[in-house]
């Protein structure tokens, strides 16, 4: 009988590189229309409640870049948010973001499901390497979120002794984002024409972050009722006014009568 012994599998090495100015990044397309949507949607709502700041980075489709045993690897998450990074140039563009490097780690991912090889739930642990692998172990993202529209279904996975552990919903089906301080949700309805199942943030209290157009709205709302009142107390004092008018008509047809009778109304008290 021999023994087998199972290879130790050694932990990669991983550094933190300026990416080179000739690096041709990936340009993969989107899987599907929904996804660009979705990924601004988020931001959007972010951006309409004032949580955004100069200092954070909030992308979609965008390299995150670590070198793994000297080799460099991008991958573009749907969605994600670093709190803080080094500003660039007022010149230049921002190709890709590497952690640590760069600024902040990143602090939440979102990947929008798949079917595709070493997709969004793969562990893989060598080239090209699983996403879930790549954010839990190599970029050690504290938050992994994946959502699937079409079901809908929405997983949360913390970052817990190293690994990710799914976290469960609330009474209401929203997830804690603590990175971000918000809830994370799924809400059907209409954006931009589109009806679907999107995702949504919520306040500590519960309440909805809208997003621009739908700020926008209760804007002209709040604008319209404000017309609404102000015309209203424009005719309740034109109405006072004519009651005024209609009470000193009334008057002077009394001292006039009173005068016909020979009586002065003023000597009336």
């Amino acid at each position: 009988m021999v023994l087998q012994i199972q290879p130790v599998q050694k932990e990669p090495t991983v550094t933190w590189e300026p990416l080179p100015p000739d690096y041709i990044l990936p340009d993969d397309p989107v899987e599907n229309i929904q996804q660009p949507s979705l990924a601004a949607a988020l931001t959007d709502a972010l951006g309409s409640a004032g949580f955004i700041l100069p200092e954070m980075l909030i992308g979609s489709n965008f390299g995150l870049v670590a070198t793994i045993n000297k080799k460099i690897i991008v991958k573009a998450p749907d969605w994600f948010y670093v709190p803080q990074v080094q500003p660039v140039a007022a010149d230049v563009i921002r190709r890709s973001y590497t952690p640590n490097l760069e600024g902040a780690a990143v602090a939440v991912v979102m990947e929008f499901l798949s079917d595709t090889e070493g997709g969004e739930l793969s562990v893989r642990s060598s080239p090209p390497y699983g996403k879930l692998y790549y954010y839990e172990r190599i970029l050690k993202v504290p938050t992994y979120v994946t959502y699937d529209p079409y079901e809908p279904s929405l997983e949360v996975r913390c970052l817990q002794n190293e690994q990710y552990t799914l976290q469960q919903a609330d009474a209401n089906g929203r997830f804690w984002i603590p990175e971000l301080e918000l809830f994370l949700g799924i809400w059907r309805g209409e954006r931009l024409c589109q009806t679907t199942n999107w995702l949504r943030w919520w306040d500590r209290e519960g309440n909805l972050l809208f997003w621009s157009q739908e700020q926008a709205e209760q804007e002209r709302q709040r604008a319209e009722q404000e017309r609404q009142r102000a015309e209203q107390e424009r005719q309740r004092a034109e109405q006072e006014r004519q009651r005024a008018e209609q009470e000193r008509q009334r008057a002077d047809m009394l001292a006039a009568k009173l005068r016909e009778l020979g009586i002065d109304p003023n000597t009336l008290s």
